[in-house]
């Protein structure tokens, strides 16, 4: 009996549809968010540590990377609250369709890109 299933998948070369993609950033927003949350409750033991310790998380946060660190995270919480709203539409069953799951993919991807602007515009 000859087996004509793929033996070994190349993930790199699948073409994803975009519902899926948006659904695996959305995944990978949350862990960005989960390591995030450690960057910031740290920036805040150091601010409450001292005045030298607010001064240098001061000095962190108004350093170049530290801002692009900050947007990082800003704009994975922009990202993981679009794209959750998408999924609570669709668990109410808005959007389940082929088409809808398409437009609601580029919904979520086109208000996710002005708002990362909006927060790059606001931290710098």
């Amino acid at each position: 009996m000859k087996d004509t299933r793929p033996v070994n998948l190349n993930l790199i070369l699948f073409k994803w549809p975009l519902p899926a993609l948006t659904s695996i950033l959305h995944r990978i927003s949350g862990v960005a968010l989960f390591f995030g949350t450690a960057v910031l409750l740290y920036l805040l033991q150091l601010s409450l540590e001292s005045q030298a310790g607010f001064d240098l998380a001061l000095e962190i946060v108004a350093s170049t990377v530290g801002k692009i660190i900050l947007w990082l995270i800003v704009a994975a919480l922009a990202y993981h609250l679009i794209a959750g709203a998408k999924h609570l539409l669709m668990d109410m069953g808005i959007g389940e369709t082929r088409e809808g799951a398409k437009t609601g993919a580029i919904v979520t991807l086109v208000l996710f890109a002005i708002s990362a602007v909006l927060a790059g515009v606001w931290l710098w």
